[in-house]
């Protein structure tokens, strides 16, 4: 049996600003992890999660590959998809953002599908998923508005 986290934001910013906070490695950094992305599909990159000893957490890399990408256009929503697998437990899920417009800014929906809840620690890795984006999404707002000059 498999799970999927689905979580929606708004933002003030535009979707050109948005999609750039997805897809420019200094960007993404700074409200995910290092990373070596690309916008183009077929593109294999990661994401490096930093360790945390008082959770007693070595860090790990995360490997992807950019399996759909088409900017915003005009009024046209973007879509950016990857494989993401982390090793153990979290192998060959899926990342999914679609970027709407919201007015003058911009609706995110992230997707991430395929967590095998029936293995073992399963649901343990989904719940981690799922507080990681919470997390990791709550920060982008202000890694947009900082690049954009709009802190």
């Amino acid at each position: 049996m498999t799970n999927t986290i689905r979580q929606e934001i708004r933002v003030p910013q535009p979707m050109a600003q948005v999609w750039e906070a997805l897809t420019d490695p200094a960007t993404l950094a700074d409200w995910m992890f290092p990373n070596d992305i690309e916008p183009r599909v077929g593109h294999h990159f990661t994401f490096r999660v930093p360790g945390n000893p008082k959770m007693n957490f070595d860090g790990l890399t995360v490997r992807c590959e950019v399996l759909i990408c088409e900017a915003p256009t005009g009024s046209a929503g973007g879509l950016l998809a990857f494989s993401w697998s982390a090793g153990g437990v979290v192998e060959n899920t899926r990342v999914t953002f679609r970027l709407e417009a919201d007015g003058p800014g911009t609706r995110i929906l992230l997707e991430h599908s395929g967590f095998d809840v029936s293995l073992p620690q399963g649901q343990q890795a989904f719940g981690g998923a799922k507080y990681g984006w919470a997390k990791m999404l709550g920060q982008l707002p202000a890694a947009i508005a900082s690049r954009a000059g709009n802190p």
